[in-house]
C-alpha cells in the first residue's frame, strides 16, 4: 500500500522550521528582526540617518511589525494545511485498504492505490439474474450501508449511492458478474453462479443491491443455508488518526 506516512517525516521538519520563525515573530516580530540583523554583513554607513540605521539594525516600524505578524499567520496557516493533507491522504488510503481485505482482497500490486484499485463498486452484474449451475459457490460478507454511509466510499471508484441500496456484497473482480441475490420470505440468499470456487484476488469488486422490502428479521445466507458475516469496515476518524501519530500507534 501506498505509504503516505513516509512523506511525514519531511513534512514534520519543514513544519519546524516554518514554527521555529513564525512562533517568535507572531509574539513580537521584533525578535526575529534583531536577530537577522546579527547576521548582516554590509557595514552601516558613517553618515546613516537615523531611521538608516534603525533599519540596518532591524527596528521595524508598526506597519513592518503588522506585515511580519500576518505573514507568520500564512506561515503557521500553511504548516497546519501541509499536516492536515498528509493525514488526510493516509486515512483515504488506510480506510479503503482495510475495507479491501474485510471484503477478502488479498495483499498484491493493486495494494499500490487501494482506493483507486483494491476496492470499487462492481462495473459488471447487478446480482440479479437466474441461477444456472448445480454447485454455485458461496460468498462471505456483506455491509448494510443504508443509514450507515460508510466513508470509505466516498473515495472508491464507480461508489454505490448511500440512498439508493441497502447492502453491498464484496466479491473478487473475476466473480462479481456472477454474483446472485434472491430474496426469500425467511431470508436472503447469496451465491456466485459459478461451478468452481473463485480464485484469490487483490481486489475487491462490491456489489450493491436494493432489496425489494426490508431485511427485517431475514437471516442473510449463502450456500447450504450457511449465515454469512455482516462486516462494518471504515476509515478511522480524524481524532484516532492524530492519537496514532501522537502516540506511534
Amino acid at each position: 500500500m501506498r505509504n503516505y506516512w513516509s512523506l511525514l517525516p519531511a513534512v514534520l521538519a519543514v513544519v519546524v522550521l516554518i514554527l521555529v520563525y513564525a512562533i517568535p515573530t507572531l509574539i513580537n516580530p521584533q525578535w526575529t528582526s534583531s536577530i537577522m540583523a546579527m547576521f548582516r554583513t554590509a557595514p552601516t554607513p558613517a553618515d546613516a540617518t537615523t531611521e538608516e540605521a534603525e533599519r540596518a539594525a532591524g527596528v521595524l516600524g508598526p506597519k513592518q511589525r503588522k506585515s511580519r505578524r500576518m505573514l507568520a499567520i500564512a506561515l503557521i496557516v500553511g504548516a497546519l494545511i501541509m499536516v492536515g493533507f498528509n493525514i488526510s491522504f493516509n486515512r483515504e488510503a488506510v480506510g479503503c485498504y482495510k475495507a479491501a481485505k474485510a471484503f477478502g482482497a488479498i495483499d498484491g500490486p493493486d495494494t499500490k492505490d487501494p482506493c483507486i484499485d483494491m476496492v470499487f463498486g462492481t462495473f459488471l452484474g447487478d446480482g440479479k439474474g437466474t441461477a444456472i449451475e448445480k454447485t454455485p459457490q458461496p460468498v462471505q460478507y456483506y455491509q448494510l450501508i443504508k443509514g450507515k454511509k460508510p466513508k470509505y466510499l466516498k473515495w472508491i471508484q464507480n461508489a454505490p449511492k448511500y440512498d439508493e441500496y441497502d447492502m453491498v456484497i464484496g466479491t473478487g473482480l473475476s466473480c462479481s458478474s456472477d454474483l446472485r441475490v434472491e430474496e426469500q420470505e425467511d431470508k436472503v440468499l447469496v451465491f456466485v453462479d459459478v461451478d468452481s470456487p473463485c480464485p484469490p484476488d487483490s481486489n475487491a469488486s462490491l456489489t450493491p443491491f436494493k432489496l425489494k422490502k426490508p431485511l427485517g428479521d431475514r437471516k442473510m445466507v449463502t450456500v447450504g443455508d450457511k449465515p454469512m458475516t455482516e462486516i462494518n469496515p471504515d476509515m478511522d476518524s480524524w481524532f484516532t488518526v492524530i492519537k496514532k501519530l501522537a502516540t506511534g500507534g
